[in-house]
């Protein structure tokens, strides 16, 4: 498998920095962002083959955030794979509602975190 270039955008410090060695030892670039403001700026840059995003976070959430993504022509096809603590089937509707293509708990494990790579990335 090649790598992925994945962003993931969490406000909780511990989440990125996870996210971050899981992917990066799998062999995948990684782009962190803070929040859903950061990850717009960053995405046009990095144009990511898909993208993690939290859904509670300050400024702009995280359904917010993928239905700013999923509207933008160059993005819409990039899978979106919501984060929360929350197991919810509300949350869950809610992303599928604003585009997002799955849904994970946190904590994830690497396994479920490397799984949603390979089943969601976008092949160019």
């Amino acid at each position: 498998m090649t790598a992925a270039r994945v962003l993931v955008i969490d406000d909780s410090n511990t989440i990125r920095r996870s996210a971050e060695i899981f992917l990066k030892q799998a062999g995948h670039d990684i782009v962190l962002a803070e929040d859903g403001f950061d990850a717009l700026a960053k995405l046009s840059d990095f144009e990511p083959d898909l993208v993690f995003c939290d859904i509670l976070m300050p400024r702009l959430d995280g359904y917010q955030t993928c239905a700013i993504i999923k509207r933008n022509p160059q993005f819409s096809s990039v899978p979106v794979i919501m984060l929360s603590s929350k197991d919810g089937l509300f949350d869950k509707a809610r992303g599928r509602m604003v585009g997002s293509q799955d849904y994970l708990t946190k904590p994830f494990t690497k396994d479920q975190l490397l799984k949603a790579v390979q089943m969601h990335r976008r092949v160019a």
